[in-house]
């Protein structure tokens, strides 16, 4: 996991929920720096330097594709 680069930075743990899934149907691999303690205290998210995707360097183009298609083409609304 060493090999492994940041490529997004996120402020809340809701914000990566919808993602994972995306990236397991990619079967891409992944880690999110940060997520575990950002769920216990919220308030050091900030503080850790928020939740970081972490991704092998060689799906570096498939994952800059789908944060696009959801930052985007998202049809997802708070209701």
């Amino acid at each position: 996991m060493e090999a492994f680069i940041t490529i997004a930075v996120f402020d809340y743990i809701h914000e990566i929920e919808i993602l994972k899934h995306r990236l397991d149907q990619e079967e891409l691999k992944y880690f999110f720096e940060n997520e575990i303690m950002s769920s216990f205290a919220p308030m050091y998210s900030t503080a850790l330097g928020g939740i970081k995707l972490k991704i092998h360097p060689n799906d570096f183009a498939t994952v800059k594709t789908i944060l696009q298609e959801m930052k985007y083409d998202n049809n997802l609304k708070i209701v």
